[in-house]
């Protein structure tokens, strides 16, 4: 059984994709998105899946010029669709969610990549978030967070 938080963000990173797909263009709500789910998320999953759609879209700008400021020699527009929205989905997350340690949130991104993407995205997305945790997470030591989802 999948933990309701790790299918809030598998539902809010296929909302992404689908939203950058479509330049923002004829998408759907993302109430109606999840009401058409197969199994309807329940109310925690879909509370996150909200947050984190909602972080990404209204900061994409600034999740973007942290994104290509951490990414030397990449640019944005070269990377493939899941990769920047795995990396857009974790960085929101680092900054709108400071109860959730940061550890959980890079191997989640991880596992999305893993999943969505290739086992050479999981250590792209693993490198750029550990390079950008500092900023968001500047007293998160090694060992200092509880492990939880």
């Amino acid at each position: 059984m999948v933990h309701p938080k790790t299918l809030g963000r598998e539902l809010a990173l296929q909302y992404l994709y689908m939203h950058d797909l479509l330049n923002g263009t004829d998408v759907q709500p993302l109430s109606d998105y999840l009401g058409m789910q197969e199994q309807p998320p329940d109310a925690e999953t879909a509370e996150l899946s909200k947050k984190l759609v909602s972080a990404v879209i209204e900061h994409r700008g600034e999740l973007d010029a942290e994104i290509a400021a951490a990414a030397k020699n990449w640019t944005l527009n070269r990377m493939a669709f899941v990769d920047r929205n795995i990396l857009r989905l974790g960085l929101a997350e680092l900054i709108a969610c400071p109860e959730t340690p940061y550890k959980v949130i890079i191997n989640e991104a991880v596992e999305l990549a893993r999943r969505y993407s290739s086992e050479a995205a999981c250590g792209f997305v693993n490198g750029l978030l550990d390079k950008m945790r500092p900023k968001y997470r500047p007293n998160a030591e090694e060992g200092s967070e509880p492990a939880a989802i």
